[in-house]
């Protein structure tokens, strides 16, 4: 396949983090989400995690220049998996799709020393709420498990480097949704 695409399911899911081709919604089969840490980075961060039965929402898109290798260096903690016959999209042609996913050995146990960065979250779910709408949002949150993590709130001095800036409704639809699932947020 000249154009082959990757399935995103976390930040990338939030178009102004890229300038990805051909970004459409999508879904994959068998897998969850789920915030883990490893030794590679301080901050808990999502993977796609093997999982029957269940499903995840997000967007699918053109590996720009069909470059796997520069698109390896932008997801240098994970991974990348064939995943073409798991994925359902709306593509008229089959591309080869692949999903990033943190390699289990790599999985640490959640500590407070590797938070949430509320700033990561944040660009996730505005990602979700404007391609899936407030029920894509609340189907993050519950495709999404290691909420036990701590969240560090850093909206006041962001530490993501693709953070966004979100509306007040966008920043209370979060705050809504960790309120509901019980999370615990710090400064």
């Amino acid at each position: 396949m000249e154009h082959p695409y990757f399935f995103g399911y976390g930040s990338l899911v939030n178009a102004a983090t890229h300038d990805f081709k051909n970004p459409q919604p999508a879904r994959l089969r068998g897998w969850r989400r789920a915030w883990r840490h490893t030794d590679l980075r301080p901050v808990a961060f999502l993977t796609a995690i093997p999982s029957p039965g269940d499903e995840i929402a997000g967007m699918i898109a053109q590996v720009p220049h069909a470059d796997w290798e520069a698109l390896d260096q932008r997801e240098w903690a994970y991974d990348r998996i064939p995943a073409t016959g798991q994925i359902t999209h709306a593509l008229p042609e089959s591309p080869d799709i692949s999903v990033y996913a943190v390699p289990e050995a790599r999985h640490k146990n959640e500590t407070r020393d590797f938070p949430i960065l509320l700033s990561y979250l944040d660009v996730v779910v505005q990602g979700y709420l404007h391609e899936f709408g407030e029920a894509g949002v609340r189907h993050f949150f519950d495709t999404t498990d290691g909420w036990s993590v701590t969240i560090l709130n850093d909206r006041a001095e962001p530490r993501y480097p693709r953070h966004q800036a979100l509306k007040p409704p966008e920043t209370a639809l979060v705050d809504q949704h960790l309120s509901r699932i019980g999370a615990r947020v710090r400064s």
